[in-house]
């Protein structure tokens, strides 16, 4: 790799304008990635008893909202039952899936030895499996985040968000293909690993597919029947009012899921990297990828907590085994690191950085127009 990084291929004129303007030599790489390792470990050195207590309260939290909003739910005949019972279950499922499951399967608290912070074993309240998840985001994800052809969250193989992905007059349904996909996150997600395409082009035999799909088919089958037949029948009467709470409360928590997922990936200065990018990539180069490639948001405390602490999704790119809940204060030491060797912080509002994410979802629908720059073929916007 050259002394400065190669601009990634993409997408917005911001983006690679920011770049060219910070050209990094090799040492000034490795010296950015010292400096985050320090930070890492002095952050580490500093884990204990506050953070076990802030997931034990978390872990509270969501079994307690769970509880009261499904009784509330069981007199959803009244109105203002119903609406407050599927808040709180659907805070419950946000706070399950974001800043209990997900942080817990990165192994944030498993110097606790608590079996119920154990992220080898958690399964979370979705109908994807936790290994799968653990696969296709803890390993794929965040070893090659952004790089195209081997991180799968680009796009999730269903939508085109950068220039540097060929075209299809598929993508053109896309903007439509968006909406359903935020609906049902879970469903995506659940079967992402299950690489439908390769399938579909004859890659894969129908009895290969079927022994990848059973254990999603297991955890598929126990929500469903979990939120649409167990906790609805036993509402008797008012079954009907208990299952569309538990379909709102399951929607609430895709949508936010999507919208705080997509913010911290796909917005407008968010970059994209070839394979070749992490041939012999050192520490640095590591870190310096995974900032090109994230978003942060800006808000207040409960906005960070009810997004699982993603809000800060550089700082859990840069330190994705670090608790959640250190995040915004390492946001604060990593901007300043930022700062001093020039390299671009990318944070914005929610509404500022979805957006640009749906900017993104839309213009991506269409063909890019292929151009030379210093030798070689870019795509432009």
């Amino acid at each position: 790799m050259t002394a400065q990084q190669p601009a990634p291929t993409s997408l917005s004129p911001v983006a690679r304008g920011n770049v060219a303007r910070r050209p990094l030599t090799r040492a000034q790489v490795e010296a950015f990635g010292a400096e985050l390792d320090a930070l890492r470990d002095r952050t580490l050195a500093d884990i204990g008893e506050v953070d076990a207590r802030y997931i034990k309260r978390i872990y509270a939290a969501v079994r307690y909202t769970e509880a009261v909003g499904r009784v509330l739910l069981f007199f959803g005949i009244f109105p203002p039952a119903w609406i407050l019972g599927t808040l709180l279950l659907g805070i419950s499922k946000i706070l399950e899936n974001m800043e209990l499951g997900h942080n817990v399967m990165h192994g944030q608290y498993d110097w606790m030895n608590d079996p119920r912070f154990d992220g080898k074993t958690y399964e979370w309240d979705v109908v994807g499996t936790s290994d799968n998840w653990r696969k296709t985001h803890n390993f794929q994800h965040h070893t090659y985040t952004n790089v195209k052809g081997m991180d799968d969250d680009v796009g999730y193989g269903l939508l085109r968000l950068f220039p540097e992905q060929r075209w299809r007059p598929f993508y053109l349904f896309q903007p439509i293909i968006a909406v359903i996909f935020a609906l049902m996150f879970q469903w995506g997600v659940a079967i992402q690993d299950l690489r439908l395409g390769r399938y579909f082009a004859g890659k894969m035999t129908r009895e290969e597919l079927a022994e990848q799909f059973r254990p999603v088919g297991r955890k598929m089958r126990r929500q469903l029947l979990k939120d649409y037949a167990f906790f609805p029948l036993l509402a008797g009467p008012f079954f009907l009012p208990v299952l569309l709470g538990n379909l709102v409360a399951n929607g609430l928590r895709n949508l936010w899921t999507y919208m705080i997922i997509f913010c911290g990936h796909f917005t407008a200065n968010a970059e994209v990297f070839p394979k070749e990018m992490v041939e012999n990539e050192t520490r640095g180069e590591w870190y310096l990828r995974q900032l090109r490639g994230s978003s942060n948001l800006r808000g207040g405390k409960l906005f960070h907590i009810m997004s699982g602490n993603l809000s800060h999704q550089i700082e859990h790119h840069l330190f994705p085994d670090i608790p959640a809940r250190r995040y915004a204060e390492l946001s604060r030491d990593v901007r300043a690191i930022c700062a001093r060797y020039g390299i671009y912080y990318n944070t914005g509002s929610l509404a500022s950085q979805f957006g640009q994410v749906v900017w993104r979802i839309l213009r991506y629908a269409f063909p890019s127009k292929p151009v030379k720059l210093a030798g070689k073929t870019l795509v432009v916007d």
